[in-house]
């Protein structure tokens, strides 16, 4: 069984960073699979927030372009984003989750999910 544990929330000031973290318990069970950032704010649906395709692609959403950064570290089995000059509109809990399969880009059909991590902001 899959787990995902994602660590790294917290409240920060408008402009500051915070970098997630997101630990698979085990290795994923399959050659090919993918991994993407997700956040959800009380009252709005999920966004997906970014993307890490399994030939190396990535997919920001519009809103993130340019402040965050999605990454991988295979050796340690985690996925990481950085997450540079914060906005109030940033504040949601963000989750990573994970598919089998080469593209998460559309943001749809995630096999795995974390339990999410708190990220607020304040202006």
């Amino acid at each position: 069984q899959v787990q995902l544990v994602e660590s790294g929330g917290g409240s920060v000031q408008a402009g500051g960073s915070l970098r997630l973290s997101c630990a698979a318990t085990s290795t994923l069970p399959y050659n090919t699979y993918c991994m993407a950032w997700f956040r959800r704010t009380p009252g709005k649906e999920r966004e997906g927030v970014a993307a890490l395709d399994s030939d190396g692609m990535i997919t920001y959403a519009d809103s993130v372009k340019g402040r965050f950064t999605i990454s991988q570290d295979n050796a340690k089995n985690t996925l990481y984003l950085q997450m540079n000059s914060l906005k109030p509109d940033d504040t949601a809990t963000y989750y990573c989750a994970a598919a089998n399969a080469v593209y998460c880009s559309d943001f749809y059909g995630m096999d795995w999910w974390g339990k999410g991590t708190l990220v607020t902001i304040s202006s």
